[in-house]
């Protein structure tokens, strides 16, 4: 009897919400469940100094792709917070503000994803922060091999950058192991025999000068010489009147618009020099043509771009291109067509794993498949690259980029 009196307590007991220690069952506030349907989306670029132009299109790219999800993904709401990992003193990204905003997401447990970074270097910095932490980063604009892709890179690269034996970082844009060698390449179609090769000496700087020169090299281009400058001098008039005296048809600039490619097209004309200049993505910016003067680049300055310039988008490509043009009142640059698919892909991430946890939603950004962007079909291979490899190149006139051709193979 006593037994069964001792039964119907317990089962009242637990009926009535009170466990087996006597306290009450705790059961989750609407403010708790509230907050547990909320995810946050951060991005790290550099948005002070001359970069900010390029950038504010890709802030605008990542906002919109919010908008149109609704600020949803999948039965979460979405915010987002825009950091800068640029300081007013260096006019460009540091490694101390890069690794305070990785920080920064990794203390928020609402950050489920990182977009960023702009600049490789700056990369190398937060990915292996955010790896510890499991916490997904999609990059708009990083091209160095070495931050994905195995015998691409340095020494280590990448597993330096993944502690955890996983990969948490993925990008939605080309790298330069194709990007230098098609540089190359057009190079020699366009006439060059011989070239002089210069770089800012940061990881992609020196990294896509090291890949155009590789390639130079083996298809017979003569490679008179091969310098890397100091980024924070005025100016480089001595370096071209040595460089004039070896008389290059071509000199090539592995660098960006912050690491001083406008001085240099500057400086070329002023000593005289006629070789053509060609640059890499990193200076498809108008903060580039601005720097230099469109005097000192016009019809003579060669851009090569990971992808396809705005103008030439097609599909859901041009739909954002003009949608963007309307909005905005101007064309977007030629990131932010990069930076809005990276957002897609966070949202479509979140929808995929169905939970807020940074783990599931790691996983999940790398189960994408046959995507289908603005940037066309493509999906991540197992490094979290994209299977993407349309390369274009432009040519500066009248003070603008004009598509010139498509590189490469595809």
């Amino acid at each position: 009897m006593f037994r069964r009196f001792l039964s119907l307590v317990l089962v009242l007991g637990f009926a009535t919400g009170f466990g087996t220690h006597g306290g009450p069952l705790v059961s989750a506030t609407p403010a708790q469940e509230d907050a547990g349907k909320k995810v946050k989306i951060v991005s790290s670029l550099p948005r002070t100094g001359s970069a900010k132009a390029q950038t504010d299109t890709i802030v605008n790219g990542i906002k919109m792709a919010l908008e149109e999800s609704g600020w949803k993904a999948g039965d979460f709401s979405v915010s987002y917070e825009d950091l800068d990992d640029a300081t007013a003193a260096e006019g460009k990204w540091t490694p101390e503000k890069e690794a305070a905003n990785a920080e920064q997401a990794i203390k928020d447990g609402d950050v489920m994803v990182y977009i960023g970074t702009y600049n490789s270097g700056a990369a190398k910095v937060s990915i292996p922060k955010l790896n510890k932490a499991s916490l997904l980063m999609i990059s708009p604009a990083n091209t160095w091999p070495g931050l994905t892709k195995p015998g691409k890179g340095e020494a280590g690269e990448p597993e330096t950058y993944r502690p955890t034996g996983k990969v948490n970082y993925a990008r939605v844009v080309p790298a330069d192991d194709m990007q230098g060698p098609v540089g190359a390449d057009w190079a020699k179609v366009l006439g060059v025999k011989k070239v002089y090769i210069l770089d800012d000496r940061e990881v992609y700087g020196k990294g896509i000068a090291d890949l155009f020169q590789s390639r130079a090299e083996e298809i017979g281009l003569k490679v008179l010489g091969h310098d890397g400058i100091d980024s924070n001098a005025q100016e480089f008039k001595p370096l071209m009147d040595r460089i004039k005296a070896t008389g290059p048809d071509l000199i090539y600039f592995g660098g960006t618009t912050q690491s001083k490619a406008g001085q240099i097209a500057k400086d070329l004309v002023a000593v005289g020099l006629k070789a053509k200049l060609m640059v890499p993505d990193g200076c498809y910016e108008e903060a580039f043509i601005q720097s230099a003067g469109p005097d000192a680049l016009n019809d003579r300055c060669y851009v090569t771009f990971g992808g396809l310039p705005p103008d030439k988008l097609t599909g859901k490509g041009k739909q954002f291109v003009d949608n963007y043009t309307k909005k905005f009142g101007n064309a977007p640059e030629g990131y932010a067509v990069y930076g809005y698919e990276a957002a897609k892909v966070a949202v479509e991430s979140i929808r995929r794993a169905g939970k807020k946890d940074r783990e599931a939603i790691r996983a999940a950004c790398l189960t994408i498949k046959d995507f289908d962007g603005a940037l066309g079909k493509w999906s991540f291979d197992k490094n979290g690259d994209t299977t993407l490899k349309t390369m274009s190149g432009q040519v500066v006139k009248n003070g603008k980029f004009e598509f010139a051709t498509l590189l490469g193979d595809d």
